[in-house]
């Protein structure tokens, strides 16, 4: 118990991808590892699969949207190793006009939902998603919510006192 270090993590994965991981940063103490989105699922195997290894839990799975400079729409994956209690997070970027990555559903049959919500609020496609439709808006939406795409206030509106908001 308390062996797997952050090193020995980094170093697992960079003898197995080499410049397929590219990047890994620790904040706050947990590593995060950032991985081609094509390889998303070789990691992910490899992480649960490898017995020095052993991340067996997904505890998140959700998507974020960076849309200063290249756009870019992703997918973290937030892993647990129970047994040693150790955390990190993996992350895969793409480009907002291609958004498509394998689905994690064959390896965590908790991400079904969590990629579905995914979707729904990001728009990210989920190859091989068994069931990949819309779990909390409606149908015929037409947009991701949580995309950032939009003004957070509309500025036009003057009957509003800033002044109550700190501004």
């Amino acid at each position: 118990m308390g062996t797997l270090t952050n090193q020995h993590i980094i170093d697992s994965l960079q003898n197995r991808f080499g410049d397929k991981i590219e990047a890994t940063e620790e904040s706050y103490g947990m590593l995060t590892i950032t991985v081609e989105r094509t390889y998303n699922m070789n990691v992910l195997n490899f992480l649960y699969n490898e017995p020095s290894l052993g991340f067996t839990f997904l505890t998140d799975l959700t998507g974020v949207h960076y849309n200063q400079g290249a756009d870019l729409l992703g997918v973290v994956y937030h892993l647990h190793n129970l047994p040693e209690n150790v955390r990190i997070r993996v992350k895969a970027f793409f480009p907002k006009a291609d958004p498509v990555i394998d689905s994690a559903t064959t390896l965590f049959q908790s991400a079904n939902w969590m990629e579905r919500e995914t979707y729904d609020f990001f728009g990210i496609i989920f190859t091989g998603h068994p069931n990949l439709i819309r779990i909390l808006n409606v149908d015929d939406l037409g947009y991701h919510p949580m995309r950032k795409e939009y003004a957070l206030e509309d500025p036009t509106r003057h009957d509003k006192d800033d002044s109550f908001f700190g501004r």
